[in-house]
């Protein structure tokens, strides 16, 4: 038999889970690095929470692929393009929530990276975020409401690792945009937040996995990395990213999160 107490609790449950299932009900987010990895992920799970979801990637046929959904708006372009970004300015322009997902990872050190990939990933990873939001700032600030999340990453201004001079410059830069965009608009109903991921396994890393001579021993060196002794997945970062867009966070921003199986506790 079910006790009043029982019952109580169990209503409790079912309303928190009704109400984080639809957390994001009738809010519009875009997605930019949507088609794979922890940009496929989010959009996917803003989707099942009630949002409408704009995806961008430069990779068109992988979009389609990955979204064959008709209400998922889909755009094929690259973020460093700023006349596609104008095409879609009605669109990008409408949206309550952006998570700026698309990146690039460039390896080597210093010695190793010629100033044309550091110029590459600054280009594609911090001036493709302040694109992306120049288009959709003034919309949010017109409403007077919008949530920003900024993926970057522990290898940043936080954590040192060998043979990424370029990304963890670039990753260091999403930092301070983030904290910079917070500051500037945070009496404006804007919030903004970054959160940075470990080593999570994503398409992305099993190319570079598979770049090497020994695909599988390189994969378990890069598990290897995280006290947890594992690598983290996409599915385990898309929440946060969800929690940030939503009110749920209303008094959050200027933060950044470690999402990284304790790399850097």
């Amino acid at each position: 038999m079910t006790s009043w107490s029982d019952a109580g609790e169990m209503q409790c449950l079912a309303t928190a889970t009704d109400s984080e299932m639809n957390m994001l009900t009738g809010k519009t987010i875009l997605v930019t690095g949507a088609a794979q990895g922890i940009g496929f992920h989010t959009a996917s799970l803003a989707l099942r929470r009630g949002a409408n979801v704009v995806a961008l990637d430069r990779d068109s046929h992988r979009l389609r692929q990955a979204f064959p959904e008709s209400n998922v708006v889909r755009l094929g372009g690259d973020v460093t393009d700023t006349a596609f970004l104008q095409h879609h300015a009605r669109v990008l322009g409408g949206v309550d929530g952006v998570v700026n997902a698309a990146a690039i990872v460039a390896q080597g050190n210093l010695l190793e990276c010629s100033v044309d990939q550091l110029r590459l990933s600054l280009e594609v990873n911090v001036v493709g975020i302040h694109n992306i939001l120049a288009s959709v700032l003034p919309g949010m600030l017109q409403r007077k409401n919008g949530s920003i999340v900024n993926i970057a990453s522990v290898v940043s201004s936080i954590k040192g690792l060998p043979n990424r001079h370029a990304y963890a410059t670039s990753k260091g830069a999403v930092i301070g945009l983030t904290k910079a965009v917070a500051a500037d608009f945070v009496r404006q109903g804007i919030r903004c937040n970054a959160i940075c991921p470990g080593t999570v396994d994503t398409p992305s890393l099993r190319d570079r996995a598979s770049a090497g001579a020994n695909p599988d021993a390189a994969l378990a060196e890069f598990a290897a990395r995280q006290p947890m002794g594992r690598l983290g997945t996409p599915e385990e970062i898309a929440p946060l990213i969800c929690h940030l867009l939503s009110g749920e966070a209303s008094f959050t921003t200027g933060a950044v999160f470690v999402c990284d199986g304790g790399l850097c506790m």
